[in-house]
């Protein structure tokens, strides 16, 4: 079963790849938060499909406010910050900063859960920021809006993922997807009269094909986890370096030079010591990066744990 789960991660980190060289298309000529606003409102229908499914009893005010605010704040950012990053970086160098995101998680899960942090995962972190630095190679490297917008984009999905792994035993899956969406489409369409621009019929089906992208990839992975270890599946996201090159340097005349792929392998081995790590157990008693899963630069508010999260509740009732 982890063969066949990895398969179905690939494939989904593929089509995530995908729905990416999309977004760096449509952005040529269209602003990060009027994608995100539209490709959000396209998402709608496919969410409230999954949401009404939720039979859990309760309302939709939040347990907790401040957290649920926080993360849907953090979750209305993120999108709109990689996809900028998308629009103006190349894709290797922008998947190679969005790649600490589990170094943010092992970091913030300290103040925000409690979790005792060995030195072996510390080390992992340090090394992973070091590899960071190798990607920017300040003084060297013009650094601009597009690399603060792709580190900005890591540091919330970290601080949702997090949050969500607060949150999940208590709020109502509902109430964790709704309210993120509700604020992302509210947050983007305050910037967008400052932004719009008409769009073409391409531009429009770019649009679509991001939201539905998103929508199946992650359904995707939600099969993969569900059949497979979290330790096999996490780390297929990496592939994602591999179509970026591929995909940069075919569709966009990108050509990645080595440091880049030097930094990102740094990067990739220290995430994917921190997966193995908090998969042993050991000192780790929330395994944040294990049970944060998913992507959050996609639209819409969608995320691996909340639909794992019905799935294992569907399990118990039966």
């Amino acid at each position: 079963m982890n063969i066949k789960a990895a398969i179905l991660a690939l494939i989904a980190y593929a089509i995530f790849s995908t729905h990416d060289v999309v977004v760096k298309f449509v952005s040529a000529e269209v602003s990060a938060f009027q994608i995100v606003f539209f490709s959000s409102l396209l998402s709608f229908p496919l969410l409230t499909m999954l949401m009404v499914r939720d039979a859990t009893p309760g309302t939709l005010r939040p347990k907790h406010p401040i957290w649920t605010a926080l993360r849907s704040l953090s979750m209305s950012v993120v999108p709109a910050a990689a996809f900028y990053a998308f629009s103006v970086l190349p894709l290797a160098q922008t998947y190679a900063l969005l790649f600490a995101t589990p170094l943010l998680i092992t970091i913030l899960s300290i103040p925000v859960l409690g979790e005792r942090v060995g030195l072996p995962r510390i080390g992992a972190v340090l090394v992973g920021f070091a590899g960071v630095m190798v990607v920017l190679r300040p003084g060297e490297t013009e650094l601009g809006l597009g690399h603060a917008a792709a580190l900005l984009a890591a540091f919330g999905s970290a601080f949702q993922s997090v949050i969500l792994r607060k949150l999940s035993s208590v709020e109502r899956r509902v109430v964790l997807m709704l309210f993120p969406m509700l604020t992302t489409v509210v947050v983007m369409g305050l910037a967008l009269p400052f932004v719009y621009v008409p769009m073409s019929g391409a531009e429009l089906s770019g649009l679509a094909i991001i939201a539905v992208f998103g929508f199946c990839a992650t359904l995707l992975l939600v099969n993969a986890y569900s059949i497979g270890e979290a330790a096999i599946v996490a780390p297929m996201q990496y592939s994602q370096i591999i179509w970026a090159t591929i995909f940069g340097l075919i569709l966009f005349d990108e050509k990645v030079d080595l440091l880049t792929l030097v930094g990102a392998g740094i990067i990739i081995a220290s995430g994917v010591f921190i997966v193995l790590r908090e998969a042993r157990g050991g000192q780790s008693n929330n395994t944040p990066v294990l049970r944060t899963r998913g992507r959050a630069v996609t639209s819409g508010g969608l995320n691996v744990s909340l639909f794992l999260k019905r799935n294992a509740a569907e399990d118990r009732s039966e």
